[in-house]
């Protein structure tokens, strides 16, 4: 990573472009792994969260299925079909069960993610 890849605690992880409505993209960052998803619609929904689903035991969550329930935004976990809040990370199913969340922005034609 280069220098005007970071800035104060923030990193950018690829270009707006490469986010998709709708679908995730994956980032690793040192030993963790993010997933960050933009909203179906294109609008300014954008979130963050770990990749690694901790019921199935894999890095997959940005390859699962956004959505909402109950008008909260969800990504479905591709394995299981656990449902976890993307603004908390908290799984609907198990609330033992969460995903680190991680502040997210786009600036300058790029997702920038908190570290």
């Amino acid at each position: 990573m280069t220098a005007a890849n970071t800035e104060a605690g923030w990193v950018r992880i690829c270009d707006e472009s490469a986010l998709l409505p709708g679908a995730g993209v994956a980032a690793r960052l040192g030993d963790t792994q993010i997933a960050v998803f933009r909203a179906a619609d294109g609008g300014d929904g954008l979130w963050a969260v770990g990749n690694y689903d901790p019921i199935g035991g894999a890095n997959v969550i940005s390859r699962g299925i956004i959505g909402d329930l109950d008008d909260e935004p969800v990504v479905s976990s591709p394995l299981y079909k656990q449902h976890f809040n993307l603004s908390t990370g908290v799984c609907l199913e198990d609330a033992s069960q969460s995903l680190p969340v991680f502040a997210v922005a786009l600036r300058d034609g790029g997702v920038w993610v908190e570290v």
